[in-house]
């Protein structure tokens, strides 16, 4: 065999193509390889099931079950006062639960004619009644007709929210499947008609029937039930209190579904007559007022799982607040807002008007404003120098001082020299508080006023002896009551039944009791304060209290305490912008005043008769005595006080002629407070020189 050269010899043969390697010298095909389809079935399998424990295990945290037995919306609470008056409604009218499979069949078939007649036959979602409500819409240009079934109803009530999204849309198809493999469907019916809303703030069939025909659920006729189904389309605007003539017409629109749907005979659906349902309750109570809207979050804690609605006990007193409303709507404000807390020594608030009308203005000044207190804030001044040590008789200079670059001045410009404590709080000296809360330091007048309560941000600067860092009436009310019961912090509460303030403070160990002598000596202060700058709150029992204005009297403050009670008043703009004129001695001390003369029953006085004063003037000393007793009991003006002394025959000497007195220095020794039954503060002994 003829050699063809050493490569041909060296090549191994070639398979053929399409046989073996002796094939007329063609390639053989190389075997293909086999797709493994049992392996690739295998990671399916194992990549579903570990997707379906991860959504199972979602679906339990974020759709457990139990919460479609809850209403979508808290439960009504009823608030009373402490004569358990209702005086608030505040929430939902949520029905019981009902059972579907005890339900009348015609109620039942109404909802499902128009809501989803498939329900007892689909396993959450109706992909005919998709297509379906997708060729309505398509036909009608818009959105006209929904695919949800009741599942996915129930899905979207109780789990989700009202985003329209196709995130939210796969969610709910999810939980549908969940519910339906965890329920039974008549389960499922139940709690949706127990949670649908059919308006008027009405939530389940059991709440509506009540609410709509007077009946329970059971006792629905075939009318009633179409116009309750027909309700959930578009409960806000079908609702028959208010739109009868659109309830019925819809009621006719279910009847007919009923009809499509078999359940009832073209005779039956004829025989339909359209509904009356009770008319519109006139609640008289109110969804809200100030007070009610500060008491609620602590009502519901209090009312907790207390079922479909619950009543909370309030410890407001219906005869004050309607005397402080009365006291606020009276007052000459001239454009200005006011705000008034009333409380017990104890915390508990017994008055609160957050405003001059609520349904104007729903914001509550009372507790949700923060401003500064002005001189209201000397409280804890002076209770840190008694802290420190101190007493109302030691004196302190009331002349011009700098501290740190700030010049503070007193407002009527005035500056007395040395002068008392009890002086310099009577007529709230600027000066004097500044230096004090220089010696006594920042940090301790803001732990006093942490210790009484304040919780609001306070400056770590010597100006805020002067009231610069802002507080709420409430907050500022609650440190006053510490005074008048002795005890501190005082808490303000609005709720009965709720654990004390106290309670919560002795288990932390800040509640404490203050000591005899600051207490005494700081109730000393306020009783001359209420007899210097706010005369105009002075009451004829015994009181204490301080006025308060910021800069350019953008706020006016009184707080006090007299009897059992612990009010303050404030008086400003929302805006904060100056009120010329405004000051804490001023209208809030003359509203203080107002309510306190109500609200403690002092009688006011009316000046005796002639006849009662009638006594023989040739006994001159009787004369005298019995006009004495009838100054207690009517102090009247000096001219009176003249013409009545000449009506009973006695003769006042003539004042001598005026003449110029020597102005003289007054020696220290004779210096001194002025008198305790609160004259002579316009003595010129107590001025710097005569």
């Amino acid at each position: 065999m003829p050699s063809f050269g050493p490569w041909h010899d060296a090549e191994p043969a070639r398979e053929s193509r399409f046989g073996g390697g002796d094939g007329g010298g063609y390639d053989s095909p190389p075997p293909r390889r086999r797709i493994a389809w049992g392996k690739w079935i295998v990671r399916g399998l194992a990549a579903s099931i570990v997707l379906f424990v991860l959504a199972v295990i979602w679906l339990a945290v974020t759709a457990p079950l139990s919460r479609s037995l809850k209403p979508p919306t808290p439960p009504s609470i009823t608030l009373t006062a402490a004569d358990n008056t209702p005086i608030a409604r505040r929430g939902a009218i949520i029905g019981a639960p009902v059972d579907a499979s005890t339900l009348p069949p015609h109620v039942r078939e109404a909802f499902l004619a128009i809501e989803d007649r498939r329900f007892y036959s689909h396993w959450g979602i109706d992909p005919r009644g998709i297509a379906r409500a997708a060729w309505a819409n398509v036909g009608s240009g818009g959105v006209r007709q929904g695919g949800s079934t009741i599942t996915q109803q129930l899905a979207k009530n109780a789990f989700l929210d009202s985003d329209r999204t196709a995130a939210r849309k796969i969610r709910e198809v999810m939980i549908a499947f969940w519910l339906e493999a965890w329920l039974t469907k008549d389960e499922i019916l139940s709690r949706y008609l127990s949670n649908v809303y059919f308006g008027d703030n009405v939530y389940g069939i059991t709440a509506a029937s009540k609410h709509y025909f007077g009946r329970t659920p059971q006792k629905l006729n075939v009318g009633q039930a179409a116009m309750l189904a027909g309700l959930v389309k578009a409960p806000s605007r079908l609702a028959p209190t208010g739109n009868l003539k659109g309830a019925r017409a819809r009621q006719a629109v279910v009847v007919g579904a009923m009809v499509d749907a078999g359940f009832l005979t073209k005779r039956e659906a004829a025989a339909v007559q359209p509904q009356r349902v009770l008319p519109a309750r006139a609640d008289t109570l109110p969804t809200g007022t100030y007070f009610a809207d500060w008491v609620l979050p602590t009502a519901r804690e209090v009312a907790g799982d207390a079922g479909t609605e619950a009543t909370v006990k309030t410890t407001l007193d219906r005869g004050l607040q309607a005397t402080a409303e009365r006291v606020v709507r009276q007052a000459n404000l001239r454009g200005m807002q006011a705000a008034l807390v009333a409380m017990r020594p104890d915390g508990q608030v017994v008055a609160m008007v957050g405003g001059k009308d609520y349904r104007s203005s729903a914001f509550n000044r009372a507790v949700q404003a923060k401003r500064q207190p002005g001189s209201t804030f000397k409280l804890f001044v002076y209770l840190a120098a008694l802290r420190a040590g101190l007493t109302p008789d030691d004196v302190r200079d009331d002349s011009p001082v700098e501290i740190a670059g700030w010049k503070p001045r007193n407002d009527d410009g005035r500056y007395l020299g040395p002068i008392t404590l009890r002086r310099a709080f009577a007529r709230s000296s600027n000066v004097v508080a500044a230096r004090l809360t220089q010696e006594v330091g920042v940090r301790n007048v803001i732990k006093t006023a942490r210790d009484l309560g304040i919780t609001t941000p306070i400056a770590n600067e010597a100006t805020i002896g002067l009231g610069t860092s802002e507080v709420s009436l409430l907050e500022l009310t609650g440190a006053y009551a510490a005074l008048a019961s002795g005890r501190y912090p005082v808490t303000p509460r609005g709720v009965e039944g709720n654990r004390s303030a106290s309670w919560y403070e002795k288990i932390a160990g800040r509640d404490s009791e203050m000591p005899a002598r600051i207490r005494d000596e700081m109730r000393s202060l306020l009783g001359s304060s209420i007899r210097g700058t706010g005369r105009d709150a002075n009451l004829p029992v015994e009181a204490f209290g301080k006025t308060g204005t910021s800069q350019g009297g953008r706020d006016g403050w009184f707080i006090g305490f007299a009897g059992n009670l612990v009010v303050g008043v404030w008086v400003g703009k929302d805006d904060s912008s100056p009120n010329p004129g405004l000051h804490g001695g001023g209208i809030p001390a003359q509203i203080w005043r107002q309510f306190m003369m109500s609200a403690l029953n002092i009688p006011i006085v009316v000046a005796p008769a002639e006849d009662d004063l009638a006594v023989p003037t040739d006994n001159m000393e009787g004369a005298i005595d019995e006009f004495g007793r009838a100054l207690d009991a009517a102090p009247p003006t000096i001219e009176d006080a003249v013409d009545r002394l000449r009506q009973l025959g006695i003769e006042l000497p003539q004042p001598p002629e005026p003449r110029e007195r020597e102005r003289v220095r007054v020696p220290d020794d004779r210096r001194g407070p002025p008198p305790e039954d609160g004259e002579g503060y316009d003595d010129p002994r107590y001025d710097e020189e005569w």
